[in-house]
């Protein structure tokens, strides 16, 4: 190998460190973060106490593919898409 070829190369050294900085440190773990939100969104069912991202605590009293149905008090019942649960609360189930 040449100088030439070696200077190339040596050139091409930052922008692949860049890449992979970017892939383990900002892409990888918002892609599972989304698998994650992805999976508890699919395992929802009736009865399950919710967190919306908007603060509304609830149970879920019925559910679609797109909508979640709440039962914020004994007869108030809210309809709030599927994509709007922040967390399931896990503390109350304990």
């Amino acid at each position: 190998m040449d100088a030439e070829m070696m200077a190339q190369l040596s050139s091409w050294g930052p922008i692949i460190i860049l890449v992979l900085f970017f892939y383990f440190l900002l892409y990888r773990p918002q892609k599972q973060a989304q698998k994650k939100r992805e999976d508890m969104l699919s395992r929802l069912k009736v009865g399950d106490e919710i967190i919306t991202l908007g603060g509304m605590h609830g149970t879920i009293t019925a559910l679609d593919d797109k909508t979640v149905t709440l039962a914020a008090a004994d007869t108030v019942h809210i309809v709030f898409e599927r994509s709007a649960i922040s967390a399931v609360n896990t503390s109350q189930q304990e």
